[in-house]
């Protein structure tokens, strides 16, 4: 992923912290009837990394078996492979069935195809969307939220086109949404606006933490759930501080009300993701007392902490 890449010798001018609740995450976690524990879910974007061979995955697995061996270290996949093509329903059964054999509870975060965000730009998409959800319901109880990411030229000027398509979505259909393009942060009534909406039709927001677009770190929950994009910068040592403020703030959201966590990691170069992720797991199983399984390291990297 090189969205919000900065070069290596910029990262110490950044200023990392996250920014303080919005009034509306505050308000929806307020109103929340969550006990106090939330379900969490980490994992990766993608399975099919060769670079994982002889890492978590065994020496000379096959790539048609790469699925097989990252749900046995994952209990989540932020599914990036159904954004280029319309998904199969028998492709869906398919991981499906692998997933069965793996981590209980897997769930698959399908992003939603190009030609429905990036190429009809949710116009005209009816029939798209028909049947990317008849194929993605082939998941069953191991679909969790879809991910619908718009470009980085979807911009407010859009917003009647974004309302019209969200309010068609089925009502029981978990969805969460990406916008890139800066004006909804820095224009206050299109932010507002963009964030009501979301609320009010029961959808949640992505946050995206990318070192060179800070603006996208909005700390705004419109639904009691959380659904989190972290981009790493190659193991440097601000990945774990960063990591660390992530552990503590969805900790005090855990406290006032979050019912669900969804934590995927992304790295410019994805060779380390499961290093990272396994630093993460260690954290939130420290830190909010939950048992989710480490990564399995085939042979210990030197960079584990």
């Amino acid at each position: 992923m090189d969205f919000g890449k900065v070069p290596e010798e910029q990262l110490p001018e950044i200023d990392f912290t996250l920014p303080e609740d919005s009034g509306l995450t505050t308000r929806v976690l307020s109103e929340s009837t969550a006990s106090g524990k939330a379900e969490l879910y980490v994992g990766c974007a993608k399975w099919g990394r060769k670079e994982w061979v002889g890492l978590i995955y065994p020496e000379k697995t096959k790539e048609a078996r790469f699925l097989d061996e990252y749900v046995k270290h994952f209990n989540s996949i932020e599914l990036n492979a159904v954004f280029y093509n319309m998904p199969k329903k028998e492709q869906i059964r398919t991981w499906k069935e692998k997933a069965d054999s793996g981590l209980k509870d897997f769930k698959f975060c399908p992003k939603f195809t190009r030609g429905i965000s990036h190429i009809r730009r949710l116009k005209n998409a009816e029939e798209d969307t028909n049947r990317y959800l008849e194929a993605i319901y082939e998941f069953g109880p191991s679909l969790g939220p879809a991910f619908l990411q718009l470009s980085d030229n979807f911009g407010p000027k859009n917003f009647e086109i974004l309302e019209e398509y969200l309010k068609v979505l089925p009502s029981d259909f978990e969805v969460f949404v990406e916008v890139r393009h800066p004006d909804w942060f820095a224009d206050k009534g299109s932010r507002q606006a963009f964030f009501d909406l979301l609320y009010r039709l029961k959808k949640g927001a992505v946050i995206t933490d990318a070192s060179g677009r800070r603006d996208c770190v909005h700390m705004e929950l419109p639904t009691p759930d959380a659904f989190i994009r972290f981009v790493g910068n190659g193991l440097h040592p601000s990945d774990y501080v960063r990591i660390d403020s992530w552990v503590e703030r969805i900790s005090q959201w855990v406290e006032k009300g979050l019912k669900s966590v969804y934590f995927f990691l992304h790295q410019h170069d994805e060779k380390d993701t499961p290093v990272l992720a396994d630093y993460t797991v260690k954290k939130f199983n420290e830190r909010l007392g939950t048992t989710l399984q480490s990564p399995q390291f085939v042979k210990k990297p030197d960079t584990l902490f």
